[in-house]
């Protein structure tokens, strides 16, 4: 890995032309050989390389053990974190190499939201959606309500939180946390939002509740979310990758990579013969 740390983050591509429509295709992170791991121990990722799409969902799914969580992770530099943890390769994000960037500037451009909610345990509902924000140095209060709002309506719960903005959040149910810490990370308006497993802990209702979400965002937001239920992936998701044994084995278009995998080992796992 490269030592030195940029000051900031690239620039966010350019828009189109007035009357040119932005390419349908247009990938926002391009994964190139990446391998990552702990010190002394075998990688975890064995050279992965994919193109993330822009502007829609992409699932990850694989038995587990077989390094999605590790790869979404190493999307934000959250991996290496991890004591002896290791990560080399590249991932671009507007054409540089993350593993380069100072990574509390990176995450304002790549959310995270993880398996189980986390709210801030001593926050507000309003002072949860803001901490981002107010990290990053606003403190003005009106644009702080103003995006704290909007952040929530985003994320599907302003309906059910705007009487208890003052309440902690912790007081929420299970999928109205995870909803908050979904407007949370999109508080700071990041390009791509990462979600590993997110409604793993939740019950049906809230579970669908947040699927119903990623449909209304994935014009606005690039998300990429591991899931261990195909059938979630399937109904979210553009693209899929197919992730065994820290290997990319297969990765495409949802519908035929469920319908007409190309490779044995995909068929065999989402026909259930192993995992």
């Amino acid at each position: 890995m490269n030592p030195t740390m940029d000051t900031e983050p690239p620039a966010a591509p350019a828009a189109p032309a007035s009357g040119t429509a932005a390419p349908a295709a247009e990938t926002i992170l391009s994964v190139r050989g990446l391998r990552a791991g702990y010190a002394g121990g075998a990688p975890v990722l064995k050279g992965v390389s994919m193109d993330v799409r822009a502007r829609a969902v992409t699932a990850i799914i694989g038995p587990s053990g077989c390094g999605k969580s590790t790869l979404i992770r190493c999307l934000n530099r959250l991996h290496e974190a991890l004591p002896g943890a290791f990560c080399d390769g590249e991932v671009l994000l507007g054409g540089r190499n993350v593993l380069d960037w100072d990574p509390v500037l990176l995450r304002r451009e790549v959310g995270m939201v993880f398996q189980r909610p986390n709210p801030f345990p001593t926050m507000s509902v309003f002072d949860n959606v803001a901490a981002g924000l107010t990290l990053n140095g606003e403190r003005d209060r009106v644009k702080l309500a103003e995006r704290v709002e909007t952040s929530l309506r985003r994320a599907a719960l302003w309906d059910e939180v705007k009487d208890k903005l003052r309440s902690p959040g912790v007081g929420l149910s299970g999928g109205q946390q995870q909803r908050l810490c979904i407007a949370r990370a999109l508080a700071v308006e990041p390009r791509v939002l990462l979600m590993d497993e997110p409604c793993s802990a939740l019950d049906p209702i809230a579970t669908a509740r947040i699927e119903e979400l990623l449909l209304e965002i994935k014009d606005q937001l690039t998300v990429v979310i591991v899931t261990h239920n195909m059938q979630q992936a399937a109904r979210v998701s553009a693209h899929t990758a197919f992730m065994l044994s820290g290997e990319l084995v297969e990765f495409g278009p949802t519908q035929g990579l469920f319908t007409k995998p190309s490779d044995k080992r995909t068929e065999d796992y989402i026909t259930g013969r192993f995992g």
